[in-house]
């Protein structure tokens, strides 16, 4: 599925809007009334062990405990965006005074000419090109994000703010710093713009990165990257970066490609060797639109591609809570309302009894097939029926929110609503 490039740039731009984060179910259901309120459940979460471990370690952070959380979230463009994965990323990261891990994992995406996420910012200079796993034609080496932009030239200057347009003002700082690039290559090296600042150096070589402590806690960081030898085809390729601090709490990751399906993520040679460096405590699975979106959909490869990927997140942790989503209803060509994400709803009910993993349904959410006509006529969607407005993803975001307070509630058998409001009035 190819985005079109009007389409970037409203993305870009509605991840650019400052939004108050007021919870919106309560206020709109008489009003959406096309929308299925009473399918919003996580559903087979009381039969996992691995969600009763993720819901104690949340009740635990809720009640202001030191307890460390990770949250992946996988995606395409719907998470590359970053738009309804950082308002559930801030309700978590809020919902108590410990609560707020570090910001984590992110790609610079800017300087490989895609869509950033408003709530960080990328500023930088020199030549870059980048390379998406979803482009047949991109041929690259990617790690866990999927992009990878390519430098050749002597010198580029990158600048990281932690801090975009996002609900809360300077959520986050980090006094450690990841890069993940091609350390197989001598030809380039990293200098930070206060030399002073950096007190330790480490590098991973499985996983590809390079570590820097700090001497002092900051909220944004500027380096270059600098060729150090002056050979012919020398190039410098930037995987990823991530954002430390020693905080408890959450950590969310979202990790989203404009288009990308399973086969695509399959193209990443070095995806599992850095997922293994973290131990996911949930991991969202949210691919299956762009899978789904050609007539010349393989159910078959979807299954067995869906299920590699959780024996993948097992590896990096048995215990793992893993939350398969079901895609939301589309169109194929701005004209046809798609049938095949019927047979991957299926697909995925079958996987989650098999694995005994949790399901949250919103194709049945959103009312099942054609419902995007609705959520299109009532301004939640774009014209391509595919992606959704801001208020749109405000509404999902919202509801796997209160899906997940509803379980959390059940499973502890806590009072109901009891989780969702401390949340939502912290």
């Amino acid at each position: 599925m190819k985005v079109h490039k009007k389409l970037f740039f409203v993305l870009w731009f509605l991840c650019l809007s400052v939004q108050a984060q007021t919870y919106v179910i309560d206020s709109i259901q008489e009003k959406y009334s096309f929308i299925n309120w009473k399918a919003n459940t996580i559903k087979m979460a009381e039969n996992s062990p691995a969600f009763k471990k993720l819901y104690h370690k949340l009740d635990t952070i809720l009640k202001g405990g030191d307890e460390k959380l990770h949250v992946f979230h996988i995606g395409g463009s719907h998470i590359q965006a970053d738009i309804y994965s950082n308002r559930l990323r801030s309700y978590l990261q809020t919902m108590s005074p410990k609560s707020m891990g570090q910001r984590g994992f992110i790609y610079p995406y800017k300087i490989a000419k895609t869509n950033n996420p408003g709530n960080y910012r990328v500023e930088y200079d020199g030549e870059w090109k980048g390379y998406r796993c979803s482009v047949r034609k991109d041929s690259i080496a990617w790690g866990l994000s999927g992009v990878t932009a390519v430098f050749k030239d002597s010198i580029a200057n990158i600048k990281i703010k932690a801090n975009g347009n996002t609900y809360h003002e300077d959520m986050y700082d980090f006094n450690k710093m990841r890069i993940f690039y091609d350390d197989w290559s001598n030809d380039y090296e990293i200098a930070f713009k206060q030399d002073s600042l950096v007190s330790q150096v480490t590098k991973n070589k499985e996983a590809h990165f390079i570590e820097f402590a700090f001497n002092n806690t900051v909220d944004e960081i500027e380096f270059c990257v600098r060729k150090i030898e002056n050979i012919d085809n020398a190039e410098f390729l930037m995987m990823g970066i991530e954002l430390m601090n020693d905080n408890t709490g959450v950590e969310y990751t979202s990790i989203g490609v404009n288009g990308a399906s399973f086969a695509y993520y399959d193209r990443c040679r070095y995806f599992e060797d850095q997922l293994l460096v973290y131990k996911p405590d949930l991991f969202i699975i949210s691919i299956g639109t762009n899978d789904t979106y050609h007539p010349d959909f393989d159910s078959d490869s979807y299954k067995k591609n869906y299920t590699e990927m959780i024996e993948m997140i097992q590896k990096a942790n048995p215990d793992c809570a893993i939350l398969l989503t079901v895609p939301n209803d589309s169109y194929y060509k701005r004209q046809f309302p798609n049938p095949r994400t019927r047979v991957a709803q299926k697909i995925i009910y079958e996987i989650a009894e098999e694995k005994k993993m949790a399901v949250w349904d919103f194709y049945e959410i959103m009312g099942g097939f054609n419902s995007s006509r609705d959520w299109y006529n009532n301004k939640l969607m774009p014209r391509d029926r595919i992606h959704f407005t801001v208020k749109g993803y405000r509404i999902k975001a919202d509801l796997l929110l209160q899906a997940l307070a509803n379980s959390w509630e059940k499973t502890l058998q806590l009072a109901p609503n009891s989780i969702l409001n401390q949340i939502i009035n912290e």
